[in-house]
Formats: C-alpha cells, sequence, structure tokens
C-alpha cells in the first residue's frame, strides 16, 4: 500500500491528533497547578510540607511514566473498586507526571529571582504570600517559559505510551489502520510527521511569546 490510499483514514489521524492534543493540554495544565503548589511547599519553612513535596517529586521522577500509567489505569480497582476510563487515567497519569518536572522549574526560577524583590514588597507591608503572587512569581514565570514549553513539547511525544491501555491517540490510531491495511510503515511516518509539525508548531508558538516577553520587559 501507498500513502496516497490512507487518504480514506484521515479521519482516524485526526481523531488520534485530537485525543493526542487533549491529553497534553490537560495534562499540562495539571502539571502547572500541581507543579507550583508542590514547588511553594517545597520552599516552605514549614518542614512537613517541605518534606512532602520532596518526596512527591522523587517518587514521581523516580518512577518510569509507563509504570505510572499501569498503577493508575489497573490500580483503582483493587483499591477504589471500580474501573477508571483509559483516556481519564492518561490525563492523570500525565499531569502528575509532568507536575514534578514543573515543581523543580518553578522552584529554580523562584530561587533565581534576585532576594532583594521580597524584602522591597515586605519592606512596603506586603505579607508573604502577596509578595509571592504580584512580584516574584511572575518573575520567575518570564525566566522558566522556555522550560516549561519544553516541558509541554516532551509531553506531547510521552503521551505515545498511551496506546497501550487502549487510548485511541495517534498510536493507537496507527496500529489499527496498521491492522485494517497490513501496512506496518505508511501509517508510523504519518504519526511521525504529524508529531514533528505538532512539535515545530507549538516551539514557534513559545519562541514567539518569549519574544514578546522581552520586548515588554525593554519598553
Amino acid at each position: 500500500m501507498d500513502f496516497a490510499s490512507m487518504a480514506k483514514y484521515t479521519p482516524l489521524f485526526v481523531e488520534g491528533l485530537k485525543v493526542t492534543v487533549q491529553i497534553s493540554f490537560v495534562a499540562v495544565l495539571i502539571g502547572v497547578v500541581v507543579g507550583l503548589v508542590m514547588a511553594l511547599f517545597r520552599l516552605s519553612s514549614i518542614k512537613i510540607l517541605s518534606w512532602f513535596a520532596n518526596m512527591y517529586i522523587q517518587i514521581i521522577r523516580g518512577t518510569p511514566v509507563l509504570v505510572q500509567l499501569y498503577i493508575i489505569y489497573y490500580g483503582t480497582y483493587p483499591l477504589f473498586g471500580f474501573n477508571i476510563p483509559p483516556y481519564i487515567a492518561a490525563i492523570i497519569t500525565f499531569g502528575l507526571n509532568s507536575s514534578a518536572y514543573v515543581a523543580e522549574i518553578i522552584r529554580a526560577g523562584i530561587q533565581a529571582v534576585d532576594y532583594g524583590q521580597m524584602e522591597a514588597g515586605r519592606s512596603l507591608g506586603m505579607p508573604h504570600g502577596m509578595v509571592m503572587r504580584y512580584i516574584i512569581i511572575p518573575q520567575a514565570i518570564k525566566n522558566i517559559l522556555p522550560a516549561l514549553g519544553n516541558e509541554f513539547v516532551v509531553l506531547i511525544k510521552e503521551t505515545s505510551v498511551v496506546s497501550i491501555i487502549g487510548t485511541a491517540d495517534l498510536v493507537r490510531q496507527a496500529d489499527i489502520i496498521k491492522a485494517a491495511t497490513y501496512s506496518h510503515f505508511e501509517p508510523y511516518i504519518i504519526i511521525a510527521i504529524i508529531y514533528i509539525i505538532l512539535v515545530i508548531g507549538l516551539s514557534s508558538v513559545m519562541d514567539r511569546i518569549e519574544r514578546r516577553l522581552k520586548q515588554s520587559d525593554y519598553r
């Protein structure tokens, strides 16, 4: 079979692309929110919070994402008595996995902000939380934006493993097309091209955002 014959399977590729983007987008949102909380916990002077965040990050970063996916997907029934849909399991897994890496990125970004900024805010009578919210974190976000963009790129590619539990992402759709056509080459070349376009497009968007932020700093 040649590539032209793959045209009739375009709806499957589109559906797989939609699922891949949805999982990646929602997972990165979860990763940023949970990662921010874990970063603040890690920097907290309250030892139990700092210890919890450190253990969370070490456990997540110390185990393969595929193992985490299996634990979340297959572990819900013996632990809670119900089965979780593959799509939801994928989002939870990659959201939590991403959060551990985002937490370290945000922590490094916060620590890179001059401590004088905190002292200046406190000298104006602002409480610690307000200084973090309005002064420190916005500056940190500008500094870590390239790293966050890279994390999103990595996340998009890593989601390819969700096909193992039956999630209808790009890889799963390619498997279906391969089974229907007995073509072991063309479907995977096509999804490889789709992934490349996704990554290049996302990188271009992140570069544009970064340039605009730099331009705003000079105004």
